[in-house]
């Protein structure tokens, strides 16, 4: 059985739902941060199946803009979270949503 571009497509798609469901469903702030994180990889599989698939670059170059990116967004997205923790105690969504203090 050889692995064809429906299988990557289909593991990306089954990747993003579950992040997407992810952050609609939970109330940790961790966890829909990691749920994010999960919908860009899937992002990232999709395009590295595509220039597999294509026999091209392309989808390769993105991904490396795509994970630097990525990686200052955790830096910055961790502090943040880290910075509401210490100003309330807490991570959870429905305590945050109002960030008038």
């Amino acid at each position: 059985m050889t692995v064809g571009l429906n299988h990557y497509l289909l593991l990306s798609a089954v990747l993003f739902a579950i992040g997407f469901f992810g952050v609609l469903l939970r109330k940790n702030t961790l966890v829909i941060y990691m749920c994010l994180e999960l919908m860009l990889v899937a992002s990232t599989v999709a395009l590295v199946a595509f220039s597999r698939y294509n026999n091209t670059m392309d989808g390769n170059v993105f991904v490396f803009f795509i994970l630097t990116v990525a990686a200052a967004e955790v830096a910055v997205g961790l502090a943040i979270i880290v910075a509401l923790f210490r100003r309330r105690q807490s991570i959870d969504v429905a305590e945050l949503n109002a960030l008038k203090n």
